[in-house]
């Protein structure tokens, strides 16, 4: 994906990972607009990390959303191209995000 779509696809995790914990805990949801909104971008290797990652992500109760490409340009339509996480307390994104590369 260029850098362009990466960035769009990024946003659009963003937002879901946003709508989803605006309904399921306003509170941590507040607390993370109070602290920043931390958002950090790292690399999986493909669509299987992702799906990996996410199911390591929703086993300890965080917020894991992914994005499925329209198909529209670069990439397959249904391709999961993003997967977003949190907000959530940082020692538990670690457990699940530690080990990979910054983008």
């Amino acid at each position: 994906m260029t850098k362009g779509k990466i960035a769009a696809h990024c946003a659009h995790a963003t937002l879901a990972c946003y709508k989803t914990i605006q309904k399921a805990n306003p509170k941590l949801l507040r607390h993370w607009e109070w602290t920043g909104q931390a958002k950090i971008a790292l690399q999986a290797k493909g669509e299987d990390e992702l799906l990996l990652l996410q199911a390591t992500a929703q086993s300890l109760n965080l917020v894991a959303r992914t994005i499925q490409d329209a198909g529209r340009t670069q990439i397959q339509a249904g391709s999961t191209t993003v997967l977003g996480i949190g907000p959530g307390p940082v020692k538990l994104i670690d457990e699940v995000t530690g080990h990979l590369k910054l983008l």
